[in-house]
């Protein structure tokens, strides 16, 4: 990957964790909007700084390895985001392009995994 485009997905990465901080804050102080919060926030701000790691990686295992933390984040951050709407905590129309973004995101790490395996071995 060329570092402009790395910077890109890396601002990307950095913007949905800052839009997450925001969900989460606006979450309702009830039982489970503070248990989604809680959990939301950790995932969610997650991928941002394991991005950062892969693309710092010492091997090519251990770039897939954190490409691997990255992948698993934005999945529980996926499953969050969609009880959020579920739960009617906030209004649905402002998580649609969250959960966007957040299956973007999902499918360009999938591929970069599948990638860098099939190329593991050269």
């Amino acid at each position: 990957m060329s570092a402009k485009k790395a910077e890109e997905m890396e601002d990307r990465f950095l913007d949905f964790a800052v839009r997450v901080g925001a969900v989460v804050d606006a979450l309702p102080d009830t039982r489970l909007g503070r248990h989604i919060a809680g959990q939301l926030v950790r995932c969610g701000t997650s991928p941002a700084p394991n991005y950062g790691e892969a693309d710092a990686a010492e091997s090519k295992n251990d770039f897939i390895h954190k490409l691997g933390i990255v992948f698993k984040e934005l999945r529980e951050s996926r499953i969050w985001i969609k009880m959020i709407i579920k739960a009617r905590l906030l209004p649905g129309k402002r998580m649609v392009a969250l959960l966007d973004e957040c299956e973007q995101l999902n499918n360009i790490i999938a591929s970069s995994l599948i990638t860098a395996k099939k190329n593991r071995g050269r």
